[in-house]
């Protein structure tokens, strides 16, 4: 509301001591508000301030301020000062000094008493004189005051001149509802009416009750004393009800029409404008419209428990969650392939993959899942749906369908069954798995995903909705997950010693099972090679030893365990001379990246031959086990941000993605082709007309990888038997050359 016309407003402020100070504060905060909504310059609205106690003081006359910042910054510099309650001496005074004369005379005066009504001394007469003089008398109560004082001193109608200062919005709106209805301004918005409402304001009265009579002694006559009855009161702090009449301003609200869909909530901000708080999944604007669009290329299986530890009402929890997730991301041109399946005793397909494509029909088939009881298998279910959950019909008829596999599983019960090797079995086969349950599975679902950045937990039930957002950008982020299209030749260094010992060993070859998963393995695109190494290097499998990522998963389970004394160094060395070769498979122009796993042991030697990689333009990354020293491991990596420390075995997984992305990163950065030499047997690389080639010496081929077989010889070798000059000399030369030696043989003896 806001009022605009020419008018004088005076605020006749209580500061005596039966307010008190936080009363005067309360008092302080109504006027800063109602000033709000007025129009404050020197041809509209004057406000100014009285303050009285015993006396009355103007601390701000009506022509002090034109702004209304101005006029703020002042009224909070009004201080409370103590004292009587003189209210008739105030109201005096503002008869007499409160309204100065303007230039026109007929400008509406109003007056606005904030007081607890409990003045001392005739009040009543000065009240009268001043409605009489033409000043319209509002009173505003602060705390508990004397309603039957304020309602005497206020102008007719009551009802609609007497606010409460504990209620400071329904004053403003009540003081300037009654300005507007009496035509002093036009306060109301346009399309908005006034309407009365009963109300009940309350003061706090103190009763006196009699008790009873008890002796009490009244002085002595002589030598008996003087005694008599004496009453005896207890007095008691009651609140008071006072029926009323409130006031309020009613417009039409732009929620009324309900334009937020899809369980979106409507927040009015004014008399036209409105927002929409819409559920997870749903944009704002216009009307919650799905937001969330799952826009990438992957086959996605949801597989859901329908166990009797979940019970029915966990199990249409999760229901409704997929139906929200199929409202919320999907579209009838999305690329995604959606499944369903569920499980307890038993798993089953539902629905295959690809089946329907349509979100109201995939919303329908959500509905129509059944609660079925019976033992959370999981491990099973895990089982069930990689060997039968991705079978789908191609994209073209000439072209198989290969897009990433997402297995996303809903659960909400620990598992009845063993799901480590389950889980390992899923993953082996390239199958993406992310799980959704409670907080308290965290440590399960893990187990399952083999990657804590793939699990999903929710702190209680009603915070399932809000994960939304968060499993689409799970799933779309396996389509582009890790280094998948990315060329690079990669090869892992794993400590196979005794130091690091069998159990821990399989949790590294897990390591690095997990991590080439999320490369694109073929020919074309990434290539890996594993080299295991105690005191001596053994290569398990070479870069182009295999051409999917199916066997690489295999050949890096099959690696061996060692033991021994470990020796980074060598490992080193021979990754340089015999693993990036180009015999071996590595690729000129393609990105190369050693990753080592090491506890620290042996690694003392590493550092020369780990600088030698990096001269040949190999990134070394190295992901240090157990309590080490970090400078020894940054030595050999070449950079702090090259090297990983986790403080155990067990917590390799939660280094998987961010060793990815380092190698990702660093395949996209510009290749020297003669980096490292792709030239062997001491050939030379010399880059032209971006390519290279190898001038080779002894050696022919593009990469100097056969021996030549014409042979130029060298200065400080003797010719070779087939090379020696086998033409006869005829006798004329046979005697000059004899001749020639005893001329020699004769000076020497001379």
């Amino acid at each position: 509301m806001q009022c605009s016309a020419a008018m004088d407003v005076l605020f006749v402020m209580d500061g005596s001591y039966s307010v008190g100070k936080g009363s005067f504060e309360r008092s302080r905060r109504c006027v800063l508000k109602l000033c709000e909504a007025l129009d404050i310059g020197p041809d509209t609205v004057r406000v100014g301030v009285l303050l009285f106690s015993s006396s009355p003081r103007m601390e701000i006359s009506l022509d002090s301020y034109s702004t209304k910042e101005e006029l703020r910054k002042r009224i909070k510099k009004i201080h409370y000062r103590g004292g009587s309650t003189q209210t008739a001496l105030a109201l005096k005074y503002v008869l007499r000094k409160g309204f100065p004369s303007r230039h026109n005379s007929t400008v509406p005066r109003v007056a606005v008493l904030l007081s607890d009504g409990k003045s001392q001394g005739a009040v009543q007469q000065a009240a009268s004189e001043l409605k009489e003089s033409g000043v319209s008398l509002f009173a505003v109560g602060l705390r508990y005051p004397r309603w039957e004082e304020l309602h005497a001193l206020a102008s007719v109608p009551t009802e609609s001149h007497v606010f409460s200062a504990e209620h400071v919005l329904d004053t403003v709106n009540g003081l300037y509802t009654t300005l507007s209805t009496a035509g002093i301004c036009s306060a109301i918005p346009s399309g908005c009416r006034v309407e009365s409402y009963p109300c009940v304001q309350k003061t706090l009265e103190t009763l006196k009750e009699l008790q009873g009579n008890f002796m009490c002694w009244k002085g002595a006559r002589g030598y008996s004393p003087y005694t008599s009855l004496c009453p005896y009161y207890r007095y008691t702090k009651v609140y008071k009800p006072l029926p009323t009449v409130c006031h309020r301003t009613v417009c039409s609200d732009p929620c009324d029409s309900q334009p937020c869909q899809n369980g979106g909530t409507c927040v009015s901000e004014g008399l036209e404008r409105f927002h929409c708080e819409c559920p997870s999944g749903y944009g704002s604007e216009p009307s919650c419209a799905p937001l969330l669009t799952l826009d990438c290329s992957v086959d996605v299986l949801f597989l859901v428990e329908s166990s009797s530890a979940l019970t029915l009402e966990g199990f249409l929890r999760f229901k409704s969650f997929l139906k929200r997730f199929v409202q919320a991301v999907l579209s009838r041109d999305a690329p995604v392939k959606m499944g369903l399946a569920q499980y307890g005793a038993d798993t089953s397909v539902v629905l295959g993959l690809g089946r329907r494509r349509d979100p109201a029909e995939l919303a329908r088939a959500v509905e129509d899942l059944q609660y079925r009881r019976g033992e959370a298998r999981t491990g099973q279910a895990l089982l069930h749906v990689t060997r039968h959950g991705f079978h789908s019909s191609p994209v073209y008829a000439d072209v198989q369908d290969d897009l990433p596999r997402v297995l996303v599983l809903l659960a909400g019960s620990p598992s009845a069954d063993a799901v480590v090797e389950a889980g390992k079995y899923a993953r082996d086969r390239e199958v993406f798995i992310i799980g959704v349950a409670p907080e308290g599975m965290r440590a399960e679902i893990n187990n399952i995903t083999g990657n804590p950045q793939r699990t999903i937990t929710y702190s209680s039930p009603d915070r399932l909705m809000a994960k939304i957002p968060e499993l689409k950008a799970k799933i779309c982020s396996v389509d582009i997950q890790g280094c998948l299209g990315q060329a690079v030749d990669l090869v892992f260094v794993v400590d196979a010693s005794a130091n690091v010992g069998k159990d821990n060993f399989v949790l590294l070859q897990d390591f690095v099972r997990s991590v080439s998963v999320q490369f694109d393995v073929n020919r074309d695109v990434a290539q890996l090679g594993l080299v295991v190494y105690g005191r001596r290097p053994v290569s398990v499998f070479e870069l182009d030893s295999h051409s999917s990522g199916s066997a690489v998963l295999d050949a890096a389970s099959k690696a061996p365990f060692l033991g021994g004394t470990a020796s980074t160094g060598s490992a080193l060395l021979h990754v340089h001379s015999h693993s990036l070769t180009v015999a071996r498979g590595a690729r000129p122009g393609v990105a190369k990246a050693v990753v080592v796993l090491t506890d620290g042991s042996g690694a003392e030697d590493a550092a020369v031959p780990a600088q030698k990689l990096r001269d040949g333009g190999v990134s070394v990354f190295v992901i240090g086990v157990g309590d080490m020293q970090h400078d020894g491991l940054v030595r050999i990596a070449g950079s702090e941000s090259h090297v990983t420390i986790v403080p155990s075995y067990e917590d390799l997984k939660y280094s998987e993605d961010v060793l990815v992305q380092m190698v990702c990163a660093d395949a996209k950065k510009t290749v020297d082709l003669c980096k490292p030499n792709p030239c062997m047997n001491d050939g030379v690389c010399v880059l032209s007309n971006r390519s290279y080639r190898c001038e080779c010496r002894g050696w022919e081929g593009p990469h100097c990888e056969t021996r030549s077989r014409e042979q130029r010889p060298r200065g400080d070798l003797p010719r070779l038997a087939g090379q020696r000059s086998r033409h006869r000399k005829s006798s004329t030369d046979l005697q000059h050359l004899y001749r020639a030696q005893r001329r020699r043989g004769v000076g020497q003896l001379q």
